[in-house]
Formats: C-alpha cells, sequence, structure tokens
C-alpha cells in the first residue's frame, strides 16, 4: 500500500502493521535465553491483532525449509529489533534515574513501556499515535489486566495533525523537563515532516530535556532494499506487507547535525558499539547490512 498525505492504519494494515512486526520480534527476543529485554506483554497483544503470520511465527507453525532458504536471517532481525528494544529502554530509565518526571513515546504502537519499566512514583508517559492504534493497545492490556507502572495519558492524534495542542490538553508541561523517544519513526515521515518534527520537540523540551532517536544515513534505502527481497516471501506466506512502500524516499538532513544546530548536545552509538555493549556482535549477513551504517542517538537540551 503506497503513502499518502492523509492515509491512516490500525495495527493489521499499512504502517501499523510494521508495530505488529515489531512487536513480535520483542515477543521472541523475551523468549531468548538469556533475554535481552522483558516484554511479556508483546506475544499477547501480537496474537490480539491476529495477523496470521505473525501468530504462526510466534507459534513456530511456518514453513522452515532452513535459515538460508529466507532472505535474510530471522534471528539476526530479532536480535536487531532486541538491541534497538533495550537502547530505548536504557535512556528511559537513565532519565528517570536522573530526575525526568515526564516522558512522551511518539507513534507508540504496541510499546509497552509504560507498563513493563521501573518508572519512579510521580512519572507521568504520554503515548502519541493513530486514534485506533491506541484505543486497540489500551482495551487489549485493560482485558489482559495489566496495569501501568506510571501515569499512563494516552494521546489519540495523527502527528501530521497539531499533535503539541493534543499533548498540552492532556496535561503536558513544558516547563519541565522531558524524555522523548522517536523509534522506528522517521523513516516513515516525510523529509520536511522530521524537520518539523525536531522543531517541534526543541519548542516543548524545557532545559534538561533529552531525546532518543535513530540516523540512516543513506535515508533507509538499504532497509527499504532488503524489505523487498523479504516481501516476496511474506506474500508466500499469506502477508502482504512490503516496507518499502510504507516509508518516504527523497533526501533528508542528517539528524546528528539538525539537533546540533537547534541546542541540543549529541552523543551516538553505531550499531555494532550497541551490540558490543551487551556482548554481541553485528553478524555479516543480509539482515544486519541495512542496520551497519545505523546510528543511535542521545541528545540532551
Amino acid at each position: 500500500m503506497t503513502r499518502s498525505d492523509r492515509d491512516s492504519w490500525d495495527l493489521a494494515s499499512s504502517v501499523g502493521a510494521t508495530a505488529t512486526m515489531v512487536a513480535a520480534a520483542r515477543a521472541l527476543a523475551t523468549r531468548a535465553e538469556p533475554p535481552l529485554i522483558d516484554d511479556p506483554f508483546a506475544e499477547p497483544l501480537v496474537r490480539a491483532v491476529g495477523i496470521d503470520y505473525f501468530v504462526r511465527l510466534l507459534d513456530g507453525d511456518l514453513p522452515d525449509g532452513g535459515e538460508a532458504a529466507l532472505p535474510v536471517d530471522p534471528r539476526h532481525v530479532v536480535t536487531n529489533i532486541a538491541v534497538r528494544t533495550r537502547f530505548f529502554d536504557d535512556f528511559f530509565t537513565a532519565a528517570a534515574n536522573d530526575g525526568v518526571r515526564q516522558a512522551v513515546i511518539l507513534a507508540a504502537g504496541l510499546d509497552t513501556r509504560a507498563y513493563r519499566l521501573p518508572w519512579p512514583d510521580g512519572t507521568v508517559v504520554f503515548e502519541l499515535d493513530q486514534p485506533a492504534v491506541v484505543d486497540f493497545k489500551s482495551a487489549t492490556l485493560s482485558q489482559l489486566g495489566a496495569q501501568p507502572s506510571a501515569e499512563r495519558r494516552t494521546v489519540p492524534v495523527d502527528l501530521r495533525e497539531d499533535w503539541p495542542a493534543a499533548l498540552r490538553a492532556n496535561g503536558f508541561d513544558d516547563a519541565k523537563p522531558t524524555a522523548w523517544i522517536a523509534e522506528g519513526l522517521l523513516l516513515y515521515l516525510p523529509p520536511d515532516a522530521q524537520d518539523r518534527l525536531f522543531d517541534l520537540i526543541t519548542a516543548l523540551s524545557a532545559p534538561g530535556s533529552r531525546l532518543a532517536t535513530e540516523y540512516h544515513p543513506d535515508g533507509g534505502a538499504a532497509m527499504a532494499e532488503r524489505s523487498k527481497t523479504m516481501a516476496p516471501h511474506w506474500r508466500e506466506q499469506g502477508l502482504d506487507l512490503d516496507l518499502s512502500e510504507l516509508v518516504y524516499h527523497g533526501e533528508r538532513k542528517a539528524v546528528p547535525d539538525y539537533l546540533a544546530a537547534h541546542d541540543w548536545t549529541i552523543s551516538m552509538s553505531s550499531r555494532a558499539e550497541l551490540l558490543a555493549g551487551y556482548g554481541l556482535e553485528l553478524p555479516d549477513d543480509a539482515a544486519s547490512a541495512p542496520m551497519r551504517n545505523t546510528v543511535a542517538i542521545t541528545a540532551v537540551r
């Protein structure tokens, strides 16, 4: 499904299906021994969405044919998602330990950090996403009996709309330091919308605020190419999903430079450096190739 300026989605379609795919990877990563992350809500959420391919993936019911038969090794995909997840987990934990009590998750999808991280008392976690996504996740977690470990406030809004106004209407205080994450989001925004997102975050960020995101120097071209190689396999198994059609292409401003020019102090780590920090190595294969130049960014205002 090609993107349009006013498209929308739920967790079983378009961009929303990518959130379900990432949650499936988090569920598998949680089963690892030893696990790099612990997301007990990922699997029940994926099952509730009900995309057959991802349910069968969790059940181990997909035709195998050997890992070599697939364009990429799914085990390495899971490891990369686990490392990315852990990076953002650690970012929020560090910010909370330093006294930041306001957190914002942009394009939250099936993110369950408001439930599974050890937030200090008094922390408010804001989750922004499409209304259908927010409503589904909230209802499903309620049915599971899950209780957030922070004060969770959902903001059902499209990031192409006036989301700062919606955020403020839900009690966000731009006079207080905030920890922001934009995880797996930027490539799904047009290049100019990416700049606008950072402009708005900057305007809302009091001194002491922090931001974590990722930067793909090639504009995501390698990831799009990898997605094209996976699409035929997914179609054979009944999943009509081509991630290369969901991202926006075109020249983008370098995220580290853009943030630095807007008075953020930047620190960066390559994917290989993140893996090494957890005692792992970046595999030399097709699944990991798009990650080789990916940079994890932490910025402080």
